[in-house]
C-alpha cells in the first residue's frame, strides 16, 4: 500500500487504489496528534477494540479494511500497545488485482512514539516491510524482505503511518484548529498538518455520529494524490472520547473513492496513561 512521497508506485492500475486510499487517508488523519501538557487520562481505544470499513470506488464495492487494537505485549523490554490494520479486496475485485495487506505498529505504553512497525502485502504483489526505531539514536531503519536501506534521523515523538492515528485520538480536536505532528514510513520523517473544519452530524452504515471534519494537507502525499492538483480529502471523526474515523471521502483525477464504518465493535476494558 502506497503511504508516503517516499511509497510511490505509478504503474499500479485503478483498483488497487482501493488499499491505497485506506493506508493513505488514515496515515493523513493520524497527522492531527498533538502533544499537551502532562496529566492522566483514558485512553479512547483499549484492547479488543475493532473497527471494518467497506470502500467503495464510485458506486462500487471494491474491499474492506479492518483497525484492530490487540493486548498489549512487549518489545524490547518496553511494554507497548499494538494496533494492527488488514484490507483486502472482494472476490469479484480479486480477478482484476487481489490484495492482502496487513501493517502492524507497536507504540510505547505512554502512546509518544512509535517502537516498531511492520508492513506485509500478499496479494498480486508482495513485500515485507519493517522498521525498526532506535531512539537513543533517534534513528529508524527500513527493510524489505531483509534488504536494508541507510537509516535515517528521526523528530522526536515520530510515529509511524498507522499508530499516529491512534495518537490523534487520545486528543480532543477543537473547530478551525490547525494541527501538525512528525510522521515516518522508515524512508524519510515529515510534519504533517491537517485542520480541523466544523462539526457536522452524518449517517454511515453503521449508524448515526456527530462528527468532526478534518481535512489534512496533501503536500507529503504521493501517488494518485500527487497526480490530482485539485485532490480534496475529508475525514469525519466522532465528536465524543473515542474519537473514532467514520468516513474518509476522495476525489481525485481517476475519481472518487469513499470509506464508511460498517461494524464497530467496542471493549469494555479501559486503559489509563499519562500524556506529555
Amino acid at each position: 500500500m502506497n503511504v508516503s512521497a517516499l511509497d510511490r508506485d505509478h504503474s499500479r492500475p485503478l483498483l488497487p487504489l482501493i488499499t491505497l486510499f485506506i493506508a493513505i487517508a488514515l496515515m493523513i488523519i493520524l497527522y492531527c496528534a498533538k502533544i499537551t501538557s502532562a496529566t492522566m487520562t483514558s485512553l479512547p481505544f483499549s484492547p479488543g477494540e475493532k473497527l471494518t470499513f467497506q470502500v467503495r470506488w464510485s458506486f462500487i464495492p471494491a474491499g474492506e479494511a479492518v483497525l484492530e487494537v490487540l493486548p498489549i505485549e512487549t518489545v524490547r523490554g518496553v511494554r507497548a500497545h499494538h494496533f494492527v490494520m488488514t484490507a483486502q479486496t472482494y472476490p469479484l475485485i480479486d480477478v482484476f488485482y487481489k490484495v492482502r495487506d496487513r501493517i502492524d505498529s507497536y507504540t510505547d505504553i505512554e502512546m509518544t512514539h512509535t517502537l516498531l512497525y511492520r508492513k506485509r502485502n500478499r496479494g498480486r504483489r508482495t513485500r515485507d516491510v519493517v522498521v525498526t526505531f532506535d531512539w537513543e539514536k533517534t534513528e529508524a531503519q527500513y527493510s524489505n524482505w531483509g534488504k536494508r536501506a541507510p537509516p535515517i534521523s528521526l523528530v522526536p515523538g515520530s510515529f509511524d503511518p498507522l499508530s499516529i492515528f491512534y495518537a490523534f485520538r487520545c486528543h480532543e480536536p477543537t473547530e478551525n484548529n490547525q494541527i501538525q505532528a512528525p510522521v515516518t514510513d522508515g524512508k524519510k520523517c515529515v510534519m504533517g498538518k491537517a485542520t480541523v473544519i466544523r462539526k457536522e452530524r452524518i449517517t454511515v452504515v453503521g449508524g448515526t455520529y456527530d462528527t468532526y471534519l478534518v481535512e489534512p494537507d496533501l503536500e507529503h502525499i504521493g501517488g494518485v494524490f500527487q497526480k490530482s492538483p485539485h485532490a480534496k480529502l475529508k475525514i469525519w471523526v466522532t465528536a465524543d472520547s473515542k474519537r473514532m474515523p467514520v468516513r474518509v471521502k476522495s476525489k481525485v483525477a481517476v475519481g472518487s473513492f469513499i470509506a464508511e464504518l460498517v461494524r464497530p465493535e467496542q471493549s469494555k476494558e479501559q486503559v489509563t496513561i499519562e500524556t506529555r
